[in-house]
């Protein structure tokens, strides 16, 4: 089973990082998640951003075209304009749970653990 398809409980029952290769995880960057997550909820006909009235023809469609090109996003308008709850709203697309380095200050990923106490621990422990 790929990592994508496990459920939390399965996720959670994953403690070394040799479980983790064998489960097939692959790093992914935020933008890639944001997007990976929006193309699955727009498949479903889920509604990205519920409870926002108003802008379903002219400033949702552009927030996820540009999640879906992974571009950097910078909410501009007056006040009222819902710029916080879209993005308050776009939590919503992050996985709800990744690997970490247990007992590292920058939670590292795993695979690419980018402090000296993960990359130290990776190499020490191995798979």
């Amino acid at each position: 089973m790929a990592y994508r398809d496990l459920k939390p409980k399965q996720l959670l029952q994953l403690h070394t990082l040799g479980e983790l290769k064998a489960a097939g995880y692959q790093p992914k960057s935020i933008k890639q998640e944001l997007r990976d997550n929006l193309i699955e909820k727009l498949r479903a006909k889920e509604s990205v951003f519920p409870g926002i009235w108003g802008y379903e023809d002219t400033v949702i469609p552009d927030v996820e075209r540009a999640i879906l090109s992974m571009h950097h996003i910078n909410l501009l308008g007056l006040r009222g304009q819902a710029k916080t709850r879209i993005a308050r709203l776009m939590v919503n697309l992050l996985d709800e749970s990744i690997p970490v380095v247990a007992g590292s200050e920058l939670n590292d990923d795993p695979l690419q653990p980018l402090s000296r106490f993960a990359r130290d621990l990776v190499d020490e422990k191995g798979d």
